[in-house]
């Protein structure tokens, strides 16, 4: 399972409750980037860390595991990638997108820093903006693709 969206959207909450759900083993790429002594701010470690979950997905599902990959996936090549690689192993491949307004995605995330739950550096109103530019959403071609897809708002 996929879960797409940009910062603040949800995708945490939403990968928690269908883990238990499921079950499922959630691979969240900010945690481990976190517990690995990384910053969740350097792309490039960032994207080493995703290609082992990755690999580590595939060895899981090819085990049986059924497993949620909660990062933004903010690119169609990037979910391309996912849904023909689990496909090729026999799996169906669920894709959840969480949209949310800018405003809204702003406000969650000044409440999480001021919380505490965010302890890397502030996402500013700039981030999002820029992000909102490169994200690309899936459209109803891409969800036809799916098993299931999800849009939560």
């Amino acid at each position: 399972m996929l879960i797409c969206g940009l910062p603040a959207s949800g995708k945490s909450t939403l990968a928690r409750q269908l883990a238990v759900a499921i079950p499922a083993i959630r691979l969240d790429d900010d945690e481990w980037v976190t517990q690995l002594g990384g910053d969740v701010w350097d792309d490039t470690f960032r994207v080493r860390v995703e290609r082992q979950l990755w690999a580590l997905t595939l060895d899981l599902l090819t085990q049986g595991q059924s497993v949620i990959l909660e990062w933004g996936h903010w690119a169609r090549e990037e979910r391309d990638e996912k849904r023909l690689g689990a496909r090729s192993l026999g799996v169906g491949v669920e894709l959840h997108f969480l949209d949310a307004p800018l405003d809204e995605l702003i406000e969650r995330s000044d409440r999480r820093t001021a919380l505490g739950e965010w302890t890397a550096a502030p996402i500013t109103r700039a981030h999002f903006e820029e992000w909102s530019t490169i994200f690309q959403p899936p459209d109803e071609e891409e969800f036809s693709l799916f098993d299931e897809p999800v849009v939560r708002v």
